[in-house]
């Protein structure tokens, strides 16, 4: 494949000098444009957010509403994306050249894959990582590709064990820390309460702790081997099946697994289940929850192997074709959404989890009784591949998840349909079991 390589480079925070570098098979060239402050930087961008329009977008307004006390002339467009709809129609747009937004908020495993299309610009010198050091490893892995920088991280995550402090304390069971432990906690729960104990969601990404705590997994990129089909991963399947078949789980909804979960979970109606950070503010605001003081926070539940849980999180990205005239203001506009003290106050106002090291010593976030349950989990999650056809492995996930979970399906060959599906349409380079 022909890729453009395209650079974001030199730009001072005092100066706001700004150099972009095209460098491609046909031509090269580079624009220097200053601005002696930021009230004179003046331009219009368009930004992509693709957090929940409800629960998370008002805070990221108010972001933007902060940054223009600074920059009064430089004018966002903000749109709200919903996220099942953005990675593609980001990927229409950039491919037309037309349409797509000067900055956007990437899922993790996007950012690889678009990179790899030649649809981002490389971050490599420029002002945005001049403190690389500041952010975390983990998260910060997955804006690499090909030996360069095309994101910054905004938010790290994984998933963990959510409960109903007040549930839990009245069927008088201890927080669990395998699975088994949690059939029989979610059982008691049921028992004791009334109130059902467990709702397993039926989505690919929320099928990962299961599979991987098991030690299975979806690729070895090492070895380019397609494993999602492995004896580890139908183990981990059956364990959730069982889950659901004995009774300590909800069956999950066929029409909206996810929501009906939040819902139960939110009405004091289901006392465990699993789900990230980007939950909180939603929960702690639901009227018959009782707060986030209400909410116990756990690493997801071992098997056989282990506890593991997937990386996940945001970046941002700016897109490739941004004008150059433009280049300086998104870049001071991406400086200011993830800067300390914009992650601190992202950390406050949703729970979300910093991606910088110095955030995690602002006094807001060292008081955050949320954030500090979730940063060990984030610590201890297992590091997904990041490669351009990351983004692609969980379309079929969550077909095989509907298959096993609410179809009541055999997890066997619902997993080799997925590696099948991998083999034809995502890594047709690598070998199958």
């Amino acid at each position: 494949m022909r890729r453009i390589n395209k650079g974001l480079a030199a730009l001072t925070s005092v100066a706001l000098a700004f150099t972009i570098a095209a460098c491609g098979e046909e031509k090269s060239g580079s624009t220097e444009t200053k601005a002696a402050d930021p009230a004179s930087l003046s331009a219009e961008l368009t930004w992509w957010d693709t957090s929940d329009a409800k629960n998370e977008g008002p805070a990221f307004q108010e972001l933007i509403a902060n940054f223009n006390k600074t920059y009064p002339n430089v004018k966002i467009n903000y749109q709200s994306v919903p996220f099942a709809e953005a990675q593609n129609k980001f990927k229409t747009a950039a491919a037309a050249k037309t349409g797509a937004p000067d900055i956007l908020r990437a899922e993790v495993a996007w950012v690889p894959e678009f990179a790899s299309l030649g649809y981002l610009y490389s971050l490599d010198g420029s002002d945005l990582l001049a403190d690389e050091s500041d952010y975390l490893a983990a998260p910060m892995a997955s804006n690499k590709f090909d030996g360069k920088t095309y994101g910054v991280p905004q938010v790290t995550d994984s998933l963990a064990l959510l409960y109903n402090k007040e549930l839990v304390e009245k069927a008088g069971v201890q927080v669990p820390k395998t699975w088994a432990e949690l059939k029989t906690a979610a059982q008691a729960v049921k028992q004791k309460t009334g109130v059902d104990g467990l709702y397993v969601n039926a989505a690919g990404y929320f099928a990962l702790p299961f599979m991987y705590g098991e030690g299975g997994d979806l690729v070895d990129t090492t070895g380019k081997k397609i494993v999602v089909n492995s004896e580890q991963n139908v183990a981990g399947l059956n364990v959730a099946k069982d889950l659901i078949a004995s009774g300590a789980s909800v069956k999950p909804s066929a029409t909206d697994s996810y929501g009906t979960m939040m819902t139960l979970f939110k009405e004091k109606k289901v006392a465990f289940i699993v789900n990230g950070p980007w939950e909180v503010n939603n929960i702690k605001t639901a009227p018959a929850f009782g707060g986030v003081e209400n909410l116990g926070i756990a690493p997801v539940p071992a098997g056989s192997a282990k506890a593991g849980a997937p990386i996940g999180g945001h970046n941002y990205v700016i897109w490739s074709g941004v004008p150059q005239e433009k280049a300086a203001a998104a870049v001071a506009f991406v400086k200011f959404l993830n800067s300390a003290e914009s992650q601190a106050f992202l950390a406050g106002k949703l729970g979300l989890l910093p991606t910088r090291k110095s955030a995690y010593d602002v006094a807001s976030v060292k008081s955050n009784a949320v954030v500090s349950a979730f940063k060990p989990v984030a610590e201890a999650a297992v590091s997904r591949p990041w490669i351009p056809e990351g983004g692609q492995f969980f379309g079929p996930l969550d077909q095989m998840a509907t298959e096993v979970l609410i179809q009541n399906k055999d997890a066997k060959g619902s997993l080799d349909a997925v590696a099948k599906k991998y083999k034809a349409e995502v890594v047709p380079s690598y070998a199958t079991n």
